[in-house]
């Protein structure tokens, strides 16, 4: 046997990582979700995300601009908290530091058939698009994935006077780290 099979080329060993190893039955499933045409689906064993979120920064309207969204919700998880059924088949990679489809920490993960954005990936964490997760719209999946805060507030590209009165923290850029707009029971312009 040659060296080469007794060894997984490093360029395909985080394949075996989280959230792409494979399954163990320690992991208990609490949420599933998938894409769209359902190629691409992942589980959860969190009841609650660490975090959930608005996004309003420009980046995330350009890179979910064929989505027609002004603004991103999006969910943090540790990467271990999260399993892709298939592991890393049918997915696809998208750099934007590099503006290329390489997997390059950070980078974004779509669905290879339907284009469906399934996460950001850190190199911890994950950020993941609760819209996929099934229940979402239940009021356990209301509760639990309930936004704490909106990001990128000053990008925002309007918002109607929807999100005037939350009592959802506003900040001018990421959260804890700029300045927070108001009280929390909404955003009022100077």
């Amino acid at each position: 046997m040659s060296s080469s099979t007794n060894h997984m080329d490093a360029s395909s060993a985080w394949k075996t990582e989280h959230p792409y190893q494979k399954p163990d039955e320690d992991f208990k499933v609490e949420w599933e979700a998938s894409c769209h045409c359902g190629n691409v689906k992942y589980q959860l064993n969190r009841e609650k995300p660490l975090a959930s979120k608005y996004c309003h920064c420009i980046q995330c309207q350009t890179m979910h601009a064929s989505h027609q969204a002004p603004f991103q919700w999006a969910a943090i998880v540790h990467k271990a908290d999260l399993r892709f059924v298939n592991g890393a088949e049918g997915l696809t990679f998208y750099s934007n530091t590099l503006r290329k489809p390489v997997r390059e920490l950070p980078c974004k993960a779509y669905c290879a058939t339907c284009h469906t954005p399934i996460m950001d990936e850190g190199r911890n964490m994950i950020m993941l698009f609760p819209e996929l997760i099934e229940g979402i719209h239940s009021e356990k999946g209301k509760e639990a994935f309930k936004v704490q805060d909106h990001i990128c507030w000053g990008s925002r590209v309007t918002d109607n006077g929807v999100f005037d009165g939350d009592g959802v923290k506003k900040w001018s850029g990421v959260d804890g780290k700029s300045t927070l707009l108001d009280d929390g029971k909404g955003f009022k312009e100077e």
